[in-house]
């Protein structure tokens, strides 16, 4: 009987050693993948060795998925960018950037400027507008926040991370309601945006419209990703074959899309053959890259006159792809702000214990004169969606 007891106890032990330690394998699978297929190591300066010796001994003390959810958060704000991500989150999570984000922040000096505000957003109907200093985030200053989404390998933060912490805090988590305190022409006032009701009105895939001076007008609702956009595209094109001009709207694309939809689109502005993005991987167990350029190939009627693309901080991933592509084509205008800047060509994993999936950018994109997609800024710049619009038009005319 004795003896029973003991060998009990003693399965119940392993079995208990067990259930801590998924977990911590977990967590090496995580790490070793980004270890072998993350490609963006060196050009944004991560130690990826010292996150694990930060992060690892964690893991090892997580007791339940809610915990461990929570932890690999953390580590993804190591990566600084709103490409890398879990396919999971917590109600406590915050909401991702730029999908979940509908203000635009930077970091001036020691102080923090709104500089956009996504259209038709909880931000624009609550009042918040371009300009405005924010102060505080739900009561408490902005400066001891970010330390939230700030990197912990190191302490030299550079303009990237600044900009990834600041806009993951004001974009808040799914279970608190925001409060954005600002400062405008010297007074102080506090914004309740998640107070406001986004028309839920479901918006077509693409909406479109003649504009005066017989410009027709197309926006994408961030619909890349789905291919049946290729022929509603394609009917919507149709009817506008004979405006003046057409200005096609990105900025509201946050959430990517896949390249088919991409190539599918382009290929009805140009009658030839032409490359639109450059692709790379390096191959790390053969010390070698693998690089070639993806074509845009010309499909049904060719709208031959002038294209004007709008794109701005909600253009993610496709969007921006297509961006730099008409851009490298030579056939469009680009006209707005910096884009998301969603760094590469993600591929996802998964963990074999706790069914967890994530992201990971494997392919780095180019433009096709060799400059990193991330790093693309639209020859005809502007400061805010209404200045991109209102160029946009201008141009189209």
């Amino acid at each position: 009987m004795f003896k029973k007891i003991i060998i009990g106890g003693l399965l119940i032990a392993s079995q208990f050693c067990i259930a801590q330690n998924k977990y911590e394998e977990d967590f090496l699978k995580f790490w070793n993948d980004y270890n072998e297929y993350y490609a963006y190591f060196e050009k944004q300066g991560i130690e990826w060795n010292k996150v694990k010796e930060i992060y690892l001994p964690l893991a090892k003390n997580v007791k339940d998925n809610y915990e461990f959810t929570a932890l690999l958060e953390r580590v993804t704000h190591e990566l600084h960018n709103g490409h890398v991500s879990l396919n999971t989150n917590l109600n406590t999570s915050n909401r991702i950037i730029p999908s979940g984000e509908d203000v635009f922040a930077e970091k001036k000096d020691n102080h923090f400027f709104i500089t956009d505000v996504r259209k038709d957003s909880k931000a624009e109907l609550s009042g918040l507008k371009p300009g405005m200093e924010v102060t505080a985030f739900n009561g408490k200053p902005i400066t001891e926040q970010l330390s939230l989404f700030l990197p912990k390998y190191t302490n030299d933060y550079n303009i990237s991370m600044y900009a990834y912490a600041l806009n993951m805090l004001l974009a808040g988590t799914h279970d608190k309601q925001r409060e954005i305190t600002v400062v405008e022409n010297g007074t102080e006032k506090t914004y309740y945006p998640d107070q406001f009701a986004i028309n839920n009105i479901m918006h077509n895939n693409i909406e479109y419209r003649i504009l005066d001076g017989n410009i027709g007008y197309i926006k994408i609702n961030n619909s890349l990703g789905e291919n049946k956009v290729i022929k509603e595209f394609d009917d919507v094109l149709d009817k506008l074959m004979n405006t003046k001009s057409i200005i096609l709207d990105l900025t509201e694309t946050p959430g990517g899309g896949n390249t088919t939809v991409a190539r599918g689109i382009m290929g009805r502005f140009t009658d030839k053959y032409l490359p639109y993005q450059k692709h790379e991987i390096e191959e790390k167990e053969y010390v070698t890259v693998r690089s070639w350029i993806e074509y845009v190939t010309p499909r049904k009627t060719i709208y031959k006159k002038k294209l004007t693309v709008m794109v701005g901080h909600w253009t993610g991933s496709m969007g921006e792809g297509m961006a730099i592509g008409f851009d490298g084509m030579k056939r469009a205008k680009i006209v707005g702000t910096k884009m998301a800047g969603l760094i590469g060509a993600i591929y996802t994993f998964k963990m074999p214990n706790t069914g967890i999936g994530y992201q990971i950018p494997y392919e780095i994109l180019y433009h096709v004169n060799g400059t990193p997609r991330e790093d693309f800024v639209p020859k005809y710049l502007t400061k805010n969606s209404d200045e991109t619009y209102a160029k946009a038009l201008k141009l189209a005319k």
